[in-house]
């Protein structure tokens, strides 16, 4: 069994050997920027202020996700750890600091791998050194790579023998458009053997105004989130963003089915980041964040095009978020 190491790290070299993270995130936002609709991706919401932002929102009376998830894998982990199994090889996508991660190890009978796989080294690296102490006889493997680009697993992996599971938590997939959501499906399906699993969370369609309020707390934390993507900008690229000329604004778009989240400009102005330059008028905005919600018939639905069996779907009693169990044909 390989113990974790920091040379141990397995970089995508498909992914990350042509274009440095600083690059590519300038290349993202002047490209997202370029755009008759400005946009930004939301993977860039999470730096380091931009993370303890998001777990204050966790943390927030009306965000319901991250509390029900939690609550709901709690309760149905006695059903996860039979349909596991024995020597299992858990593969998570977006690990990132690993806290999600350590209720499903601790319930499993013997895991013998886990696979985090994260965009950033860092807080890979930290975490995964964490949780090889915590969990000694599990042998971990991460990997650096953003999971939406191309993707392999180490030859370690590929070669094990024992049950894999994907773990998926989060409703993360609701950042995904429809389309990336059955592309991303079919990528976890090309990864796994028949009869291994998928574990998804997801987040379900309901009240508009409960939407609303999730993503508009009173104390403004979602606010300081959405726009201090400007200030990592400033920071990271040498921006000239005025936080002050732009408004938090979401809302649900229930004929798309998801949370809109935009940074609205306040007054026409020029903004400047590195050697480009864009112009905003007044009114116009930029397009931070889509969080789409499902019913449960969509999970089941995008699983079964995606070469999956849905063989169980636990919802909490106001069925506000779903967690699915899949297994590949």
């Amino acid at each position: 069994m390989t113990s974790f190491n920091r040379s141990s790290v397995y970089a995508l070299k498909n992914n990350m050997r042509a274009i440095n993270p600083r690059d590519a995130f300038y290349n993202d936002v002047v490209c997202g920027l370029s755009q008759s609709r400005k946009e930004l991706p939301c993977k860039y919401f999470y730096d380091e202020r931009g993370s303890i932002l998001f777990t204050q929102i966790c943390n927030t009376e009306d965000y319901y996700v991250t509390r029900t998830e939690c609550e709901l894998m709690e309760k149905i982990l006695p059903e996860l750890k039979a349909m596991i199994g024995l020597d299992a090889t858990i593969i998570e996508f977006g690990s990132g600091e690993g806290k999600k991660i350590r209720q499903l190890l601790a319930a499993l009978d013997r895991p013998l791998a886990y696979v985090p796989i994260d965009i950033s080294s860092e807080i890979l690296t930290s975490s995964a050194a964490a949780l090889k102490v915590e969990f000694p006889a599990i042998a971990i493997y991460p990997i650096v790579a953003d999971y939406m680009g191309k993707l392999s697993l180490p030859s370690q992996i590929s070669a094990m023998t024992n049950r894999k599971i994907v773990y998926f938590p989060g409703s993360t997939i609701s950042n995904f458009t429809p389309e990336e959501a059955t592309q991303f499906f079919k990528k976890v399906s090309s990864l796994l053997r028949p009869g291994d699993g998928f574990i998804i969370g997801m987040d379900l369609i309901k009240s508009p105004n409960r939407l609303h309020r999730a993503y508009n707390d009173i104390d403004g934390i979602t606010k300081a989130f959405n726009l201090n993507i400007l200030q990592r900008i400033n920071y990271e690229l040498g921006g000239n963003f005025n936080p002050d000329f732009f408004e938090h604004y979401a809302f649900f778009n229930p004929v798309q089915q998801r949370i809109e989240m935009h940074l609205v400009s306040l007054c026409d102005h020029w903004v400047t980041v590195g050697a480009t330059r864009f112009h905003f008028r007044h009114g116009e905005s930029i397009h931070t964040e889509n969080s789409y919600k499902y019913t449960l018939d969509d999970v089941t639905n995008i699983g079964a095009d995606s070469g999956f069996k849905s063989c169980k779907v636990w919802t909490d009693p106001e069925k506000l978020f779903s967690v699915s169990f899949m297994m590949k044909l």
